[in-house]
Order: C-alpha cells, then sequence, then structure tokens
C-alpha cells in the first residue's frame, strides 16, 4: 500500500498534485476513490549514512465514499505485549459481529495479497499483512519490527476506535518553551520592576505611611502565590499580567485610608482618633468595600464567561482583590496603630506633598456644556467609525490559525504578507509582533477540518513561503518543531475553530453586558437609588466606546497587530471594574455630604465632592499606570 516516501516539507505539494481532478481521472477502475494517506514520520538514512526525517505516502481502498470496512468500534480490547520469540507485539479482541467481518475482511487480504492499514485522524499507524489466511474468533495479534513504544502507541491507536464519537479540537494553542520562558522572565522583570515603582512613589507621597502600605504590598504577593500554590493554581501568562495588575491596585485601598486619614488630621483629630475614623464603616471602608465588590463581580462574570488562559488571568485578579484587601484592612491597620502607640509623627504625607490637593477647587460644573460637547463629538466620531471601519476581529471570533513567527533579521510584513497569500492562495495576514524580526501572521487556511494532516499541509505552505527568509541550516523540522533553545521559527501556533469562535463571540457579549447589569442592581441596593446606578453604567459605557472608537480608528494604520480577542474582552472588563471604582468613591463622598447636611446646591456638593476626592482619584490611577508603563 506505501507508494513512496517524501520529505515533510514536500508533502503539501504532493497533498495539492493528488487533490487535481486531471490526475483523478488517470487513475483506472475503483483506483480513483483511493483515499491518499500519510503514515507517521519516520527516521531513515540516506546513502550518505546521514538520518533524514520521511513520511509514507498510502493508498487506501474504501468505497465511493472513502469509508473503511471496518470500524475500530468493534474492537474490545488492544493491548501491547510480547510474542513468542519475545519480540514487542500488538494483541487486539473484537465483539461478536466484528469476528465475523474481521474474518472476512482478513480472509480476502490474504487472497489478494494485501494489507489492512490502521488508521487514525488520517494517519496510518500499522499496515500489516496476513500471513495466516482468515483469522477467526476476533483474536489477532500485531507483530514486526516494533520497539516497546511503538506497540503501546498502536495499541493506544486501537483503543481509541472504542470512543462512541471521534474528539475533535475546535481550539489548540502550542507555546514554544523558548518563548514560554521568555514570557516567564518578562512577567517576573515586569512584577519587580512594578512592585519597586510602586513602593517608590508610596513612599514619596506618603512618607512613613507608605512604608507600611509597601509592606503590606510584598505580604499580599506571598498571600497571593501562597494560596495559588496551596491550591494547585496553574500559572498561565494571562495569569502573570494579572498579578502585574495586582500589585497596580493593591495601594488602592491604602490609598483611600490615607487620605481619609490626611482629612481627618486636619479636621483636628488625633493620629488615633484619624487611624480609627478612617478605618471606620463611616470613613473610608464603605467606598472601599463598594469599589472592590463591582470589582469582584466583574472578575466573576470574566472567569465564567472567559475560557483556557483568560480565566487564568480572572482568577488571578480576583485571588489578587481578595487578599489586597484583608492585607490593607489588616496589616496596614496594625502597622499604623503600633505607630501611634509608639508616639511617631504619622502624617500620611510628606514635606512635598502636604498640601498638594488640599485647597484644590475647580467648577467641574461649571464647564460640564463644553465637556458634554465634547464627550457628544467622541462618542459620535467613535460610533461613526464602528460603524464604517468595524475592529479587526482576531481568530477567537471569527476562526483561523496564528502563528507567532521569528525571523533571523528584520522582515517586512507586507513582503510576507505577499508571499504567503501567493502559496495559501487565500489572504494572509502579518503583523510586527513584539520586535521587527518577529510577525505574527494569520489565515483561515483549512481552519474547519481538524486532524494532523490539514495542520501538517498548513505548516508545510509556511514553512515553504517562509524558508526564503532564513539560512540553509533551518529545516522544516527546526521550522516547526519545539525544543530548548529554539530561538528560529514557529514559536507559537494557536488554532480556533468557527464553532469555538462563534461561542467565544456570544460569551463576549454576554460578559460585557452582565458585568454591566449585575453592576447596576448591586449599586443600586446599595445606594438606595437607581440614578445613582444609572450615572455610574453611563460612565462606564462612555469609556467603552471610547476605546472601542479608537481601536477602531487607529488598527488599518497601526504596524502592530491590533486584533479584538478574548485579551481585548478582559481589558474592557478590567476598564469596567476600574472606571467603576473611581466613580463608586464619588458617588460614596455625594451621599456623605448629602447624609450630612452639608449646605449648597446639588451642583455644589458635586463639586465638592470631586474635588476631595481628587487626590484619591489620581492616586489610584497613577499607581495603575506606572505597572502598565
Amino acid at each position: 500500500p506505501v507508494l513512496a516516501l517524501f520529505s515533510p516539507k514536500d508533502t503539501a505539494d504532493v497533498n495539492s498534485y493528488l487533490k487535481r481532478q486531471d490526475i483523478r481521472n488517470l487513475l483506472q477502475g475503483d483506483q480513483r476513490y483511493a483515499k491518499f494517506v500519510w503514515g507517521k514520520p519516520e527516521t531513515l538514512k540516506d546513502n550518505k549514512g546521514a538520518e533524514i526525517e520521511a513520511l509514507q505516502l498510502y493508498a487506501l481502498k474504501g468505497n465511493r465514499n472513502n469509508e473503511a470496512p471496518m470500524s475500530g468500534g468493534v474492537i474490545t480490547e488492544a493491548r501491547d505485549e510480547f510474542d513468542a520469540m519475545g519480540k514487542p507485539s500488538v494483541s487486539m479482541q473484537m465483539s461478536g459481529a466484528g469476528a465475523k467481518a474481521w474474518e472476512e475482511l482478513t480472509g480476502k487480504a490474504y487472497r489478494e495479497q494485501r494489507s489492512i492499514a490502521i488508521v487514525l485522524d488520517d494517519v496510518v499507524y500499522s499496515a500489516p499483512g496476513v500471513t495466516t489466511g482468515p483469522i477467526a474468533g476476533g483474536n489477532s495479534q500485531i507483530s514486526g519490527a516494533f520497539t516497546v513504544s511503538e506497540t503501546k502507541d498502536l495499541a493506544n491507536v486501537l483503543k481509541a476506535g472504542k470512543l462512541p464519537a471521534a474528539a475533535d479540537i475546535i481550539q489548540s494553542e502550542v507555546v514554544g518553551p523558548s518563548l514560554g520562558q521568555e514570557a516567564i522572565d518578562a512577567g517576573i522583570n515586569s512584577s519587580l520592576f512594578g512592585l519597586l515603582i510602586v513602593s517608590i512613589w508610596m513612599i514619596f507621597y506618603y512618607g512613613r505611611a507608605g512604608v507600611y502600605a509597601n509592606i503590606a504590598l510584598a505580604i499580599n504577593l506571598l498571600f497571593l502565590f501562597g494560596i495559588m500554590a496551596s491550591f494547585g493554581f496553574v500559572l498561565t501568562l494571562p495569569g502573570i499580567a494579572g498579578i502585574v495588575l495586582t500589585m497596580g491596585t493593591a495601594v488602592d485601598s491604602n490609598i483611600l485610608f490615607y487620605e481619609r486619614g490626611k482629612e481627618e488630621l486636619r479636621n483636628g483629630k488625633s493620629l488615633e482618633e484619624a487611624i480609627k475614623s478612617s478605618f471606620s464603616w463611616t470613613g473610608a471602608m464603605r467606598p472601599i468595600f463598594d469599589a472592590n465588590v463591582t470589582h469582584i463581580l466583574t472578575g466573576i462574570v470574566l472567569y465564567i464567561f472567559g475560557t483556557g488562559p483568560i480565566q487564568g488571568f480572572a482568577l488571578t485578579l480576583l485571588i489578587g482583590i481578595i487578599t489586597s484587601l484583608f492585607t490593607s484592612i489588616f496589616i496596614t491597620r496594625i502597622l499604623l496603630d503600633r505607630s501611634a502607640a509608639k508616639g511617631n509623627n504619622l502624617q500620611f504625607s510628606t514635606k512635598i506633598t502636604k498640601n498638594w490637593f488640599t485647597n484644590f477647587h475647580f467648577d467641574f460644573l461649571g464647564v460640564k456644556k463644553y465637556t458634554y460637547a465634547l464627550s457628544a463629538i467622541i462618542v459620535g466620531v467613535s460610533i461613526f467609525s464602528l460603524a464604517t471601519n468595524g475592529l479587526n476581529p482576531g481568530v477567537d471570533f471569527v476562526g483561523g490559525r496564528t502563528f507567532q513567527v521569528r525571523f533571523e533579521d528584520k522582515v517586512s510584513p507586507e513582503v510576507v504578507k505577499d508571499e504567503l497569500t501567493a502559496v495559501f492562495g487565500e489572504n494572509v495576514e502579518a503583523k510586527v509582533f513584539g520586535n521587527d524580526n518577529q510577525l505574527k501572521i494569520t489565515t483561515k487556511y483549512k481552519v474547519e477540518v481538524s486532524g494532523t494532516e490539514a495542520d501538517a499541509e498548513v505548516n508545510e505552505l509556511l514553512f515553504k513561503g517562509l524558508s526564503k527568509h532564513y539560512s540553509k541550516d533551518m529545516s522544516y523540522e527546526k521550522f516547526v518543531n519545539s525544543y530548548d533553545g529554539k530561538s528560529l521559527g514557529i514559536v507559537q501556533a494557536s488554532k480556533v475553530g468557527p464553532t469555538m469562535a462563534e461561542d467565544m463571540k456570544t460569551n463576549s457579549y454576554y460578559a460585557v453586558l452582565g458585568a454591566m447589569a449585575i453592576v447596576f442592581v448591586y449599586l443600586t441596593v446599595s445606594f438606595r437609588k437607581w440614578q445613582y446606578s444609572l450615572g455610574a453604567i453611563a460612565s462606564v459605557a462612555h469609556d467603552v466606546i471610547f476605546v472601542l472608537g479608537l481601536y477602531s480608528l487607529t488598527w488599518k494604520y497601526m504596524p502592530f497587530s491590533m486584533e479584538i480577542d478574548q485579551h481585548f474582552i478582559a481589558a474592557i472588563l478590567t476598564v469596567i471594574g476600574y472606571s467603576m471604582n473611581d466613580t463608586v468613591i464619588v458617588f460614596d463622598r455625594v451621599r456623605e455630604y448629602l447624609a450630612g447636611n452639608v449646605k449648597g446646591s446639588f451642583n455644589d456638593i458635586v463639586n465638592k465632592s470631586v474635588n476631595s476626592t481628587l487626590s484619591r482619584t489620581i492616586n489610584t490611577s497613577l499607581t495603575l499606570i506606572l505597572v502598565l508603563l
């Protein structure tokens, strides 16, 4: 049944040749209905004794629908063992109906001197001949020049035939060890740098109190890693991003406590009274609770509707929020109380920052006509751009194959795009991804086809189109396969089938709308007025539309990829969470002033609320921006 041996890099050309109708017409009778498939890769030696990798091309005889005479469902047992000569072999047992069909099939193969192919996912794992005539009873033994590992693989393939339905991989992702280690190193470095820069800012702005906040931050990270290790959570690359983000937000609660304490000191309270008032429910505790609950709710929605790595990001973020609350409420409070008991002069500021924003007052509502007009223009332009330019949906939402390919030198994405489009016969997208010698390549070629044959064909076409950008030392095997120390070729590959893409798109809509709906309900319950909830949702919707509009306006002109994928949805939900935080803090101050019978019109109260919380808003936003940068 073996027609010829081919190098893996030539299989794409062979497949294309065999699919041509004029070639099919040259075959006679049932031959034109033969199915051509590849065997497992094997290592051979050429005339010079050098090892080369080759694939065997098989011609399978079936009916006009290319169906096999027997399916693996009739196999009741398969195991690897040793034959009478002590050589590795595989034995299998069939059901009653299968035994009868097997006897007929082996008899026919024996008479016609043919082999019987064992095929899984269009890959031939073995093609033994029949040497003893028809096999009755359903018990058979497959022997040959096998190794123990090969017989184990073959037994597993035969067992796979017992599955009631074939496993169809609708999403897969492969990250090479080199890229994975680089991402881990980058994550660790960014975490350490983020921790350092946040710590420096907290000390600069809050002095000794900033040192206490940094201690709480360090303990928070220990708790975070400890919880993840205790429960065996897998730390994904988005999970590392969640940790970095946690460091930017872990000090938010401390900032709110400190700013409230600073106000209490200015009102004439002692340090002990200021600390107690700051950590009370009527002080900073309530807005901290409301802000973090809204953030937790969006994180839960992200975990429910996200998949794979995005769930890792959401889980890390949720754990980080909870541990941050614990350390800021308890650890920071203990350190502050000890400092006050020792008689330290704690001012929640330094000489430089003592009067920052203290007497600041800006009539925000006095310029509302201009800000409303500016906001209307931004929203209008964003909506118009979304309607005309649209967004650039990634493979997560439309399906496709994505490859992160690293080259020896700088390459032009436009040139690569044209070269690959010519090879694949359809449009291929190529964008710079990170460094100039690294591209993100996306194609929909045979994304609806599952199985190793289609994956191999795509890899071969990709290598064929890009091989000219590498030296002669770059082989197909080095280009495709993962190995330690790999720095060139495919460093990451992912595939999302159309079915999975549609599910992701639907879940993304549910996630964004669900997060807004849940937060709306919570704020209505917390503030006892739906107007607060509506205002918060309007503010968040404004931010989301602005971000989407910015993407819509720029994605066609940027040299790097700006795809809308699961990571983007995670970022949008994160924007919702943090946008809601600042909104809740301002609303809480409005509620406090209204309950305290503060004199003035409603506009005056809103202005005073925004101005009095401005230092909180700037500091919490700044620490997050510093980490993200």
